[in-house]
């Protein structure tokens, strides 16, 4: 088995953090459409049409604003996605565990390099939003 585990700083509170990973219209900015809800036992799917891309999930955990999990499951790929985060001087931190790869394969530095990309889009998603509540 191969485990992916990375981490992330942010400027933004904890509370916008968890927004953007949990709230469906957020999650389509920067990872890709869903229907998902911050709901243990939920089934939801992201899709992405432009390569021909489904991935089915349930919802695990969901301990606000700390700790969210679900499954990802792909065509042969039966993964878990975990997300922790806490605020530390205003700065918040968070982590990634995405276990269940059967190893280091093609799949497994896809989904390395595809979140440490998704990620730098949440950053840009989070600066908007920040932005869009200065001006507002």
């Amino acid at each position: 088995m191969a485990d992916l585990s990375l981490d992330f700083q942010f400027k933004s509170p904890i509370n916008k953090v968890w927004e953007a990973l949990t709230n469906s219209d957020t999650l389509a900015q920067w990872v890709m459409e869903n229907n998902f809800k911050p709901i243990v036992g939920f089934k939801c799917q992201f899709r992405n049409e432009e390569i021909d891309l489904i991935v089915d999930s349930e919802v695990l955990v969901v301990d606000e604003p700390h700790k969210l999990s679900y499954t990802w499951v792909g065509g042969h790929i039966k993964t878990i996605v975990t997300w922790t985060l806490k605020e530390e001087d205003g700065i918040t931190y968070l982590h990634l565990d995405h276990t269940g790869f059967d190893k280091e394969d093609q799949a497994f530095n896809g989904a390395k390099y595809g979140w440490a990309y998704k990620v730098e889009e949440l950053k840009k998603v989070l600066m908007e939003i920040e932005e869009k509540g200065a001006n507002e």
